[in-house]
């Protein structure tokens, strides 16, 4: 997608908070975009956030660079000195690719309820389905295909990709972004065995969502068995993820793909949880907690921890045990030579 814009170094500097160096002799030159340092184009910024990527620098053709504030390496063109460049190149993305706005486009295709209260520049797109009750804020955008049930409530300026669902009575507050193929809202996982079958156990808890929160695609948070599912503000959660019935995720809390977490289980403000990693249920995870890719959580994990492994234990010790494992058939092998493995091996 091309950018809309093109600004001056000093307008670049502006946005990113940045300090442009030397600005007086690159007053001519304009930015329309950002780029990677080796495909960056003379009208394009780039930015130098991991160090992997350092070796693309002295030849990049980029208008400008981002640099940190404490990086030694110089460009061959304008250098920006900014506190933190990813940061920087997100704001940069931000200006240029900014989202389009709502226009109170209503597809003929689309089904909406006329006890629905839709703010009149809400967009409602090509077979997407608004049930009674509904309630959605200003600015909103409604994608091809989504459902959104009964007595839903859904704030301003927000942005459901095509095929996200939303079920009868859910929560969803400002600026939340549901990707294609969300759903918020399904039942839980919740049977109870007679002797004879599983009787599925009426749902009747809601999700509630916070402000600028994003569900990923395909990602599934349950409604609770009685009591709320409840994701607080600023919670990012990436594609393909399970979330269970009466399950709370704290404020500004990040997951990567593929995670899972059991049903009752409350996890702290500002925690970080890597892909695959699962969650049992009914477990307590302190606020900052990070949670390494693959851990398996079977109890509660204190505050501010770093954790990995299965069963889910300290980092530090995740790492002892792993560079022990690759020393056991020489440890082994040493054990048997002193004769120490016991009398079945000795004979064996």
């Amino acid at each position: 997608m091309q950018s809309v814009h093109a600004v001056s170094l000093e307008e670049v500097a502006r946005i990113v908070s940045g300090r442009l160096e030397s600005a007086e002799s690159h007053a001519h030159r304009l930015v329309s975009g950002v780029n990677t340092l080796d495909l960056a184009t003379e009208n394009e910024a780039s930015f130098l956030s991991n160090p992997a990527y350092k070796r693309f620098l002295a030849q990049t053709r980029a208008a400008v660079v981002l640099l940190a504030e404490t990086e030694k390496s110089s460009a061959p063109c304008p250098v920006i000195r900014v506190r933190d460049p990813h940061l920087g190149f997100a704001l940069l993305q931000r200006f240029f690719h900014p989202e389009p706005a709502s226009r109170g486009l209503r597809h003929p295709t689309a089904v909406i309820d006329a006890s629905a209260r839709i703010a009149k520049d809400v967009d409602v797109g090509p077979q997407a389905v608004v049930g009674a009750g509904a309630v959605i804020g200003a600015g909103t955008r409604i994608g091809a295909g989504c459902v959104i049930g009964q007595e839903v409530h859904i704030g301003g300026t927000c942005l459901l990709q095509p095929r996200a669902t939303v079920a009868d009575g859910c929560i969803l507050g400002d600026r939340v972004v549901l990707q294609s193929g969300a759903v918020i809202g399904a039942d839980g996982f919740g049977f109870a065995w007679n002797g004879k079958q599983h009787l599925k156990i009426p749902q009747t808890g809601r999700v509630v969502i916070g402000d600028d929160v994003e569900i990923g695609a395909n990602t599934c948070i349950d409604r609770g068995a009685i009591k709320d599912t409840v994701i607080e503000s600023g919670v990012k959660l990436d594609n393909l993820i399970q979330i269970g019935h009466n399950v709370r995720i704290g404020a500004f809390t990040v997951m990567a793909s593929q995670v899972g977490i059991s049903g009752s289980t409350a996890i702290g403000r500002g925690c970080q949880i890597g892909g695959q990693a699962g969650v049992a249920g009914h477990v307590q995870i302190g606020d900052g907690s990070r949670i390494a890719a693959r851990a398996g959580v079977i109890g509660d994990l204190a505050a501010q921890g770093i954790y990995a492994g299965f069963p889910a234990i300290t980092h530090r010790e995740w790492l002892r045990i792993s560079a022990l494992l690759h020393r056991l058939p020489t440890i082994w092998a040493i054990i048997r030579r002193l004769g120490l493995s016991g009398k079945g091996e000795q004979n064996g």
